[in-house]
């Protein structure tokens, strides 16, 4: 494990906050560091380009700290804050203090953990009653959703397959680790030739306006329910993964119910929300969708196996992660 940057280690400091908390504690993705101090959170984006997205300046984090705060706000107002600098003076590294800025950070209010929906999925404490909620929240967030020629566009068979190829060729690298070859091959196959043999069908979801600004990254630990539902952590770093069609969206959170063996949660959440949307075309896509979605996790679990500021032995429970979502990829050809 490489050792962390010096402003990080200085936000594992209980002086490095305004409101003193009583400890600090961090968390981390492929793409921030998150710190989590007492009522509040705060989130810092990597210097990192990773092909899909590129916080590389400070201006560009900065940029995208504030359209995290905007476009998360959408779904739960209450949770984002805003955008806070990160100040060094006189060799202290301080959270909204003065002297230079050298980096940007989102606030937002901590949610508790035993609410999240993973947590609650492995503690068996999810009800269809629960799902269902979901899927009617999520179901007038689509319809209240931005869409426009440009967003639409963004539905077009160019862009989906864009994004399909995309898939197979950043997880080249991981065939023989985290995939195997003939399960790499097999859902390639099927994805192409699903998509070739459905062409109307995706053109009539952009004529029909299904095509929306969603939220774009809608699985079980971003679904918190505490005083309601909050629904957050969007994808804000490219516009590209949250204009999409709203059944990638619903096969999202559906594959991922898959994930946790909960497919009875699955299909009331599925059969909610077509009932709430009149979306009846919506579960011929379901499968490609839903294998779509299993992959690119696989992906993202796999990306985390390359940075440098995770243990090895948190790497060996990721590995094993991201096998589990390509083998549910697979199950959906």
């Amino acid at each position: 494990m490489t050792q962390l940057p010096e402003m990080v280690q200085a936000l594992l400091e209980v002086k490095a906050y305004p409101d003193t908390p009583q400890g600090v504690e961090m968390v981390q993705t492929q793409m921030s560091f998150v710190f989590l101090a007492d009522d509040y959170v705060y989130k810092v984006k990597k210097p990192v380009n990773l092909g899909f997205l590129d916080y590389t300046t400070l201006d560009k984090r900065h940029f995208y700290c504030q359209r995290e705060v905007e476009l998360n706000q959408r779904l739960c107002r209450e949770v984002y804050l805003g955008v806070v600098p990160i100040t060094q003076d006189k060799g202290d590294i301080l959270i909204d203090g003065r002297g230079k800025v050298i980096e940007y950070a989102v606030k937002m209010r901590r949610l508790p953990q035993e609410a999240m929906m993973d947590v609650l999925l492995v503690n068996n404490q999810v009800s269809p009653e629960m799902v269902i909620s979901v899927a009617q929240k999520l179901a007038e967030f689509h319809q209240k959703a931005e869409t426009s020629a440009t967003i639409s566009a963004f539905g077009n068979l160019d862009t989906i397959t864009k994004n399909t190829e995309e898939n197979f060729s950043q997880t080249e690298k991981y065939i023989g680790n985290t995939i195997t070859r003939d399960r790499y091959q097999h859902i390639k196959n099927y994805t192409d030739s699903f998509i070739e043999g459905h062409i109307p069908l995706f053109n009539k979801r952009v004529a029909d306006g299904r095509i929306k600004d969603c939220h774009g990254d809608l699985h079980a630990a971003h679904i918190c329910f505490h005083n309601g539902i909050d629904i957050y952590d969007c994808i804000e770093f490219n516009d590209r993964f949250r204009y999409c069609d709203v059944a990638s969206e619903v096969a999202f959170l559906a594959m991922d119910l898959d994930h946790y063996q909960r497919t009875e949660l699955s299909r009331s959440f599925i059969t909610a929300y077509i009932s709430k949307s009149q979306d009846n075309e919506l579960s011929q896509l379901l499968n490609f969708y839903k294998c779509y979605r299993a992959y690119v996790r696989g992906k993202v679990e796999s990306f985390k196996l390359d940075d440098p500021h995770i243990p090895d032995e948190e790497k060996a429970v990721i590995l094993a992660v991201a096998k589990r979502y390509f083998e549910l990829a697979e199950s959906y050809v």
